[in-house]
């Protein structure tokens, strides 16, 4: 590649980190082998899978449209099971940030609260001042999980794709015999 060109220019609005995520979802999104729509595909899921639709998806996520178009999603959900069974569960979905409501501000400062689970007698532990999930487990054979799961999409997908098509023009051009 030639030295003296930068791609930099093309997106000078944007944060650097933004631009990273974006990349990093662009990637996964090429590399993914397949679309699965709600009810397309169940099968090769699994019987405990499920396909959810879009429209379902974008509900559940939150996020906020930039003034540039930039359009960002996000949602947060901390659970945990113990032997296949929900016991605990936070989640945080804000649809617009600029508009955010008294109840979802609410749930916001609410995520990082602690979650406490205590399974067995004799468990002691005081949450005061601590944010995270805690579990304690006096029993034998348990099957704990906790999950974190945070749901984030961007819809620069093509804006990435047309970068990537320039960049691949520009390198086989510079890289032709006989190019400059």
């Amino acid at each position: 590649m030639n030295a003296g060109h930068s791609y930099d220019h093309a997106l000078p609005h944007l944060p650097a980190r933004v631009l990273f995520a974006a990349a990093v979802l662009a990637l996964v999104a090429a590399a993914w082998p397949a679309r699965v729509h709600g009810g397309e595909g169940a099968a090769d899921l699994g019987s405990e899978w499920i396909a959810l639709p879009p429209e379902r998806l974008d509900a559940l996520r939150g996020g906020y449209e930039a003034p540039s178009g930039l359009l960002l999603s996000f949602g947060i959900e901390r659970t945990v099971y113990v032997n296949g069974d929900l016991v605990a569960t936070t989640r945080v979905n804000i649809p617009d940030v600029a508009r955010m409501s008294a109840e979802q501000a609410q749930a916001l400062s609410e995520i990082g609260d602690a979650i406490v689970v205590q399974i067995g007698p004799g468990n002691r532990f005081d949450p005061a001042g601590f944010n995270g999930v805690a579990i304690q487990n006096t029993l034998d054979g348990q099957d704990i999980r906790s999950l974190t799961t945070l749901n984030v999409g961007v819809n620069t997908l093509g804006v990435f794709q047309d970068l990537n098509g320039q960049a691949a023009l520009h390198n086989a051009l510079i890289g032709a015999p006989g190019a400059p």
